[in-house]
C-alpha cells in the first residue's frame, strides 16, 4: 500500500531531495524510548508499575501474551501508549497481579526492567513524549547525507516543526488497512469489517498467512479457516471461532477483540481524514504555524502540550495575539479529527475541512457506533505542526542515525518522511 492511500500525498520541503535509504533493516534500527509519566511509589499498592524492554511486539498481541501468562484478564494490563510493533522499545506498563509474578515473566523478546508497586495503574496518555533512534541504512552512493539533512533540518526549524501526520504504523505496519476497518464500522458494515481484518489478502505478509486469508476470501468457510489460519493470528482466530459456532454474528466477532484495539479502528480512520485534512492545507500554500482568522489555536496545557479540548477560534480581534503565541510556540494551528462531537474551524480551514468530510458522505452520528459503544468517538481537534527537541545526526558510509524526542502522539516516520523523501507505506 503506498502512502497517497494513506491520506499522505505532500512534503512539506518539497523544494529539497531527501537522502532515500532504507529503514528498519532490523528492529534494533528503530528504538523508542517513553517519556513516562510515573505514577507515586506506594509500598501498600495493589498496583505494579513496571518498566518493560521489548523488542518486535505489537502492543495488543504483547498484552495478550502477558495476561495468558500471568492468568489475569487483559483489563488488569494498563498501558501509556502503543510502540511500533517493528521496533525495540521501553515503556512503562501496569498490571493488577502480584509483584513477582511481573517479574518473574519470561516472554521471548520481553525484558522486565524495573518494577514497584503504586495505587493506580497506568492508562492511555499518561505519557509526555518519546525518545527515538533510527538509522536508515542502505543510502545510495553519492547522496551527500550531511548537507542534505542540514537543507532539510533548516526549513524545518524555519517552520518550528514538521507537518504532524498520522504515520503508516498507526493504520497497520504489515497490513495498513485498520482505517479502512474502521470505514466499514462507522458504516455499520459489521461483516465488511471482519472480512476485511480476516480475510483481505496482501502481498506484505507471510504465504502462508496470505494464502489462508485468500482461501477464506473465496470460500466463506469459517470452520476450514480454523484449521488452515497460522496460530500466531490469535485475534483473528477468535473472530473466526465466534462465526464458526455463530453463523452471521459479525458484530459478536468483532466484540471478541480487545475493546481498545476497536477504538483504534475508527481513529485509523479519523487519522486518514486528518492526513488528507493537513495536505489539503499545505497544497492551498497555508501556514501550518501561522495562523489566519478561522483557525482553532490549541494553547499549552500546565504540561506545555497542545490542550485539545479546549481551541480558541481566531478572528480579527485576536488574530495579533495568536499569531504571536504560535510564533512564541504557546499555540498551535489545528486540524479536525471528526466526530459525534467535532467543531469545523472556519474561514479558509472549515472550508478545507468540511470539504473532506463531504466527499467521505460520513454524518457526526456515524461515529456514535450502535452495539460497539467502545468504538465510538467524539473526536477531537490536533495540531497541524509537530516540534521536535534533542536532535542529533550521525553520519556513516551509506547510512545516518537519527535521535530526537517527540511530544506523544506524534510520528518518528512522519519526521523521517521528511528527511528521506521515500514512501513510508513501504516501511
Amino acid at each position: 500500500m503506498k502512502e497517497s492511500d494513506l491520506g499522505l500525498e505532500l512534503f512539506y520541503t518539497q523544494g529539497v531531495p531527501g537522502i532515500g535509504g532504507r529503514l528498519r533493516r532490523t528492529p534494533e534500527d528503530f528504538e523508542v524510548d517513553e517519556i513516562s509519566v510515573l505514577p507515586p511509589r506506594s509500598d501498600d499498592g495493589r498496583f505494579v508499575i513496571a518498566k518493560v524492554w521489548h523488542r518486535n511486539w505489537e502492543m495488543n498481541r504483547l498484552v495478550r501474551r502477558m495476561s495468558t501468562n500471568l492468568r489475569v484478564s487483559r483489563s488488569r494490563i494498563g498501558f501509556a501508549g502503543t510502540k511500533d510493533g517493528r521496533s525495540v522499545a521501553t515503556q512503562l506498563m501496569s498490571f493488577n497481579a502480584p509483584i513477582e509474578d511481573v517479574t518473574a515473566l519470561a516472554i521471548p523478546d520481553v525484558k522486565i526492567l524495573e518494577a514497584y508497586r503504586a495505587r493506580r495503574m497506568i492508562e492511555i496518555g499518561d505519557l509526555s513524549g518519546n525518545r527515538f533512534v533510527i538509522k536508515v541504512s542502505d543510502i545510495g552512493p553519492g547522496i551527500e547525507i550531511q548537507a542534505t539533512c542540514s537543507a532539510i533540518k533548516e526549513k524545518l526549524d524555519e517552520l518550528r516543526g514538521f507537518p504532524n501526520f498520522f504515520g503508516t504504523q498507526r493504520f497497520g505496519s504489515v497490513r495498513p488497512i485498520t482505517h479502512l476497518i474502521g470505514k466499514a464500522l462507522i458504516r455499520g458494515d459489521f461483516e465488511g469489517a471482519v472480512m476485511m481484518y480476516v480475510a483481505n489478502p496482501m502481498d506484505e505478509e507471510s504465504s502462508e498467512a496470505n494464502d489462508a486469508r485468500r482461501r477464506l476470501q473465496e470460500t466463506m468457510d469459517f470452520k476450514e479457516a480454523l484449521r488452515t489460519f497460522p496460530n500466531r493470528l490469535t485475534f483473528e482466530r477468535t473472530m473466526l471461532m465466534r462465526l464458526n459456532e455463530t453463523p452471521g454474528d459479525y458484530l459478536g466477532a468483532l466484540r471478541t477483540l480487545p475493546p481498545n484495539l476497536l477504538m483504534m479502528f475508527v481513529h485509523a480512520y479519523q487519522s486518514f481524514l486528518f492526513n488528507r485534512i493537513i495536505c489539503e492545507r499545505i497544497r492551498r500554500g497555508l501556514s501550518l504555524r501561522e495562523p489566519m482568522v478561522g483557525d482553532l489555536v490549541l494553547p499549552l496545557t500546565k504540561g506545555n502540550l497542545p490542550d485539545h479540548d479546549n481551541p480558541i477560534l481566531v478572528t480579527d480581534d485576536n488574530l495579533e495575539k495568536a499569531r504571536r503565541n504560535a510564533s512564541e510556540g504557546k499555540a498551535f494551528v489545528s486540524g479536525l479529527l471528526y466526530g459525534t462531537e467535532s467543531t469545523f474551524a472556519e474561514g479558509e480551514m472549515g472550508a478545507i475541512e468540511k470539504s473532506i468530510i463531504e466527499a467521505e458522505d460520513i454524518q457526526k452520528l456515524d461515529f456514535q457506533i450502535i452495539g460497539l459503544r467502545e468504538a465510538s468517538s467524539k473526536g477531537t481537534r490536533r495540531e497541524l505542526l509537530a516540534p521536535f527537541r534533542d536532535f542529533k545526526l550521525e553520519v556513516g558510509e551509506g547510512e545516518a542515525t537519527f535521535s530526537f524526542s517527540l511530544n506523544k502522539g506524534c510520528y518518528a516516520t512522519a519526521l523521517m518522511r521528511e528527511f528521506m523523501k521515500a514512501d513510508m507505506g513501504q516501511y
